[in-house]
């Protein structure tokens, strides 16, 4: 992953910077993070499951985290970053929100976590490092909890324009569909599903009843892998 200082010194703009960037969409970042989670929490539905805890996995400035808690039954919340400045500005933000915000190293992965999410993480860690972050990922979930881990579509050639447009995109590594199953199995998960979302630009927003029929097909801007780590 980027440094904590590279991640620091766009803590401030960071906002400004991924709405800029995605104003190509005719959408900003609260558009975007409120359909992920939103997909997340049917997707739990249909599985019938009802979790208590979550862990937002490179949560920066801490918006999304703060969605997490919207999910049924959620009741803690933490998010984890390496950007000391992203946290003291969640923190900042969240105070009364009894989310907690650490620094990777002042969490001890301990399998409380029922779901963890993290986006556009994985395309900032070396490949190299994928799997140790992974894993720390499997160490953190309870027997039977679930990751949904989404990520930039690189089949898709709008997201690769936006990430092109993005400060803090620019020196990314994306990861296909089927590397990010791969790793997640080879780390021990379960991968359950691909989903694919964000066809449809704003000027076209009237068809955007049709996206869960695509969801199986590699046409979205995003993409979250769903997996489970495995009862035993």
């Amino acid at each position: 992953m980027k440094h904590a200082a590279e991640f620091d010194s766009f803590a401030s703009s960071y906002e400004a910077d991924l709405d800029q960037a995605l104003s190509v969409s005719g959408e900003g970042k609260d558009y975007f993070a409120r359909g992920r989670i939103s997909w997340l929490a049917k997707c739990l539905r249909e599985l019938g499951a009802q979790p208590q805890s979550a862990m937002d996995y490179g949560c920066g400035i801490g918006g999304t985290a703060v969605l997490l808690r919207d999910l049924a039954g959620v009741e803690s919340v933490v998010g984890l970053d390496p950007s000391g400045s992203s946290l003291e500005m969640a923190r900042s933000r969240y105070r009364d929100l009894g989310i907690r915000f650490l620094r990777f190293e002042d969490y001890f992965p301990c399998e409380e976590i029922d779901v963890a999410y993290c986006n556009g993480v994985f395309h900032h860690i070396p490949v190299g490092e994928r799997g140790k972050a992974a894993k720390y990922i499997l160490h953190s979930l309870r027997p039977g909890g679930l990751f949904a881990l989404w990520e930039n579509n690189p089949w898709n050639l709008g997201a690769l324009w936006v990430m092109s447009r993005c400060a803090f995109d620019r020196d990314a590594v994306t990861l296909t569909p089927s590397e990010t199953a791969r790793l997640l199995r080879e780390e021990g998960f379960q991968v359950l599903y691909t989903n694919f979302l964000f066809i449809f630009p704003r000027f076209l927003k009237s068809l955007r009843f049709l996206e869960p029929s695509f969801s199986r097909f590699p046409c979205g801007a995003q993409y979250m892998v769903l997996s489970r780590k495995p009862l035993s």
